[in-house]
């Protein structure tokens, strides 16, 4: 599975109408999350970048696309799907930061892979079905539980209670065989008691070639609540199934217009392997306690364990029988010593654990004492299905496991000290334990490591009469994933650290807001590719002594009158990687060369990121919106080369709603998504390798595509 292989003003984000906005913003989302959520959650003058999304806001663009594609209109947001449509393997970066720099939450539990320390939102297929909100933090933020926020943080709600019963269907269509069919149905409260069930299933042949998917999922959350006390049980799986697509495709072939070509199973001679694929099931078990304690005290805790297991199957042609630990077949005076082979690389994980917090609240002080421990038990090993010369030995060629602990602590508190003033601090302390018994290619090779983390947090901030500012100041400090230890006993990696300060003004008035965001962050010892090999042979990230993000975010939204409204966010950045030193194997040579440089861009870092939309509503119940979307030029690595980078994109979808009220029925929404509507061709992501032959540097460059003009029809009914 990929989790094994790789561990001037434009028109804005969430469409939904001026007048919503401000529906929803008298309510306080933070106010209104579930005491476990809020305990990671930045609160309404809590001095952290941040942008909430709603229930309505997320159901409004849920046609089946991942998680990452439902944030796409968000400030500083650029996402990428291998498969070219949004649906299997997706990506997301914000502010630059890619997903092992991002802290996940699923209800204040951490969701982040605790060896690769990415996310894979594949493994929830349509699990936004059942959020009822989710924030972004950008920056180090105030999450508190996981993996340490590295440049920012998601975090979903499902436990919002919901009072009445329901039943819901909604099915969408789409381009390229695409279907999702969902069921979700609740009790309401009764006697104190709630159920909530939903079933999904998702399907697409994607736009690359064979790039199929086919997802499953299901979610169930049975909960009781009282006066003073409350318990949830909530247990969500999800099950998928992709042709790989990750390999991307050459420059050559973009050139040529070969944009869907896929060369995942094409080793095998003749048609394509037909099972080069990854599965994969993950399931969720989280347990919830909440006992309010007098007036002023409410406390939490959490027991959760997650399930996953699963596997990608690879068709290797001519490879020798000595890299599977088999011996050479003999027959008579013959020995064979390559095979055509039918490969799978397993992984099977258990992690589990606690989180807590006790909360305090008067008229002027919010404050919470909270933390959590988790443990990572996980087991990699590889199987041999096939071998054209013959099976001659086991079939599992590699065996390893890893355990990680994790503990953290934290205090956190708020205080109001003038009329519309309020101070902030966050004491994190984190202690991680990480141990590794070998590798797949070097399985004599163990680490055992220790880390010791204090990230502490403090701002001010002002919120009155429609103006809102803050200032915060973040100390963040990230240990190295599971790849960056296979460096070899003489280059383990240190740990990575970041100061990061905040700086935001808002205005909102009653026909419009804007807000800005000034914010700086600097990097000690930042993990990155430099094509250095280590000293098992490998290329694994480098620290690099300093790097640093600046830029300023821009946001606004209007409603110009009662059928015309629209928002937009502009980010604007420098982000530089000093004093680094690129690797090139030299094959003429022999060994590696060096090339410095004083100042560079970081690696998939646009200097400019826009979103947009327009909403018009032509007629009572009916919406139509214009969103686009706009990125610079990233580059593929640390040397800002032109000729290693993906070009600027500029794309346009087109949505409209129609919303249907019965006596006898809740809702009927019919939604229509027409995506890329100028027919773009453009490639969010991609990859680069260089070395010297011939006396000469060559590079060649990967590509993921997006796909061309393609359509979403959803009906949603609600009873």
């Amino acid at each position: 599975m990929k989790r094994i292989v790789m561990y001037g003003f434009f028109w804005m984000t969430a469409a939904v109408s001026f007048a919503q906005q401000k529906e929803e913003a008298k309510d306080s989302f933070y106010t209104l999350s579930p005491v476990e959520v809020r305990a990671v959650r930045a609160g309404e003058n809590s001095p952290f970048t941040k942008t909430n999304l709603t229930k309505k806001e997320i159901s409004r663009n849920n046609l089946g696309q991942d998680i990452p594609f439902l944030l796409n209109q968000t400030p500083s947001v650029v996402v990428n799907a291998d498969a070219g449509t949004g649906i299997g393997y997706t990506g997301i970066r914000i502010r630059g930061t890619d997903a092992t720099r991002i802290n996940v939450t699923l209800n204040g539990i951490p969701y982040n892979d605790a060896e690769s320390q990415g996310t894979f939102f594949v493994d929830l297929p349509d699990f936004a079905s059942s959020a009822g909100s989710i924030q972004i933090q950008r920056g180090v933020g105030t999450s508190s539980n996981g993996a340490g926020a590295f440049g920012a943080s998601i975090n979903f709600s499902t436990n919002e209670l919901n009072k009445e019963a329901y039943a819901e269907v909604n099915n969408s269509l789409g381009s390229f065989n695409t279907w999702k069919n969902t069921i979700k149905a609740g009790t309401g409260l009764v006697n104190g008691f709630t159920t909530d069930i939903r079933f999904s299933r998702i399907s697409s042949d994607g736009y690359i070639d064979r790039a199929s998917s086919n997802l499953k999922s299901f979610y169930f959350s049975q909960a009781y609540t009282g006066k003073a006390t409350s318990l949830r049980l909530n247990v969500f799986s999800g099950k998928e199934k992709t042709y790989q697509a990750w390999y991307g495709i050459s420059e050559a072939d973009l050139t040529a217009g070969n944009r869907k070509i896929n060369y995942a199973g094409t080793e095998k001679p003749g048609e394509p392997y037909d099972n080069e694929t990854d599965n994969y099931t993950q399931t969720h078990y989280q347990l919830f306690f909440n006992q309010q304690i007098g007036g002023r005290f409410n406390f939490n805790t959490a027991f959760f364990l997650t399930k996953g297991k699963g596997f990608y199957e690879q068709y290797k042609a001519d490879d020798d029988y000595s890299a599977y630990n088999m011996p050479y077949p003999v027959n008579g005076p013959d020995t064979t010593f390559t095979s055509d082979f039918i490969r799978q690389l397993w992984l099977d994980n258990h992690f589990y654990g606690s989180i807590f917090s006790l909360h305090y609240k008067d008229n002027r002080t919010q404050a919470t004492l909270g933390g959590g421990f988790t443990t990572y038990d996980g087991h990699h090993f590889g199987k041999i299905n096939w071998a054209s010369g013959g099976l001659t030995a086991l079939d599992t060629w590699y065996n390893n496991g890893a355990l990680k602990n994790d503990f953290n602590i934290y205090l956190k508190e708020q205080t109001q000290v003038a009329t519309g003033w309020y101070l902030f601090y966050d004491l994190q302390f984190r202690h991680v334990k990480y141990g590794v018994d070998g590798f797949r290619d070097n399985p004599s090779l163990h680490t055992k490591s220790r880390f010791n983390f204090f990230n502490p947090k403090a701002g001010i901030s002002y919120n009155k009469n429609g103006w809102k500012s803050y200032l915060s100041y973040s100390i963040a400090n990230k240990e190295p994933n599971r790849d960056d230890f296979e460096a070899g006993m003489t280059q383990q990696p240190r740990p990575e650290k970041l100061q990061d300060a905040e700086l935001g003004i808002e205005r909102t008035e009653k026909n419009h807001s804007w807000a800005a965001t000034i914010y700086y962050m600097s990097y000690k010892d930042q993990l990155v590719l430099t094509g250095k090999v280590n000293d098992v042979g490998a290329y694994t990230r480098t620290n690099i002594p300093k790097s640093y993000r600046v830029g300023i975010e821009l946001q606004g939204s209007t409603r110009f009158n009662p059928w015309l409204n629209a928002t937009a966010n502009l980010s604007l950045s420098r982000n530089k990687v000093l004093d680094f030193a690129e690797f090139l194997d030299d094959y003429d040579n022999g060994g590696q060369k060096i090339n410095n440089f004083r100042s560079t861009a970081i690696a998939y870092s646009p200097n400019s990121v826009a979103a947009a939309t327009i909403n018009v509503l032509p007629v009572k119940n009916a919406e139509i919106s214009l969103l686009s979307k706009y990125a610079g030029r990233q580059y593929l690595d640390n040397t800002e080369n032109k000729n290693r980078s993906l070009d600027p994109f500029y794309v346009q979808d087109i949505r409209a709603v129609y919303t249907i009220k019965k006596k006898w029925l809740k809702e009927l929404n019919i939604i229509a998504r027409v995506n890329n509507i100028f027919n773009n061709q453009y490639e969010p992501n991609g990859y680069t390798y260089s070395y010297i032959y011939g006396e000469r540097t060559i590079t060649e460059n990967y590509y993921f595509p997006m796909a061309g003009t393609n359509f979403m029809l959803g009906v949603n009914i609600r009873l």
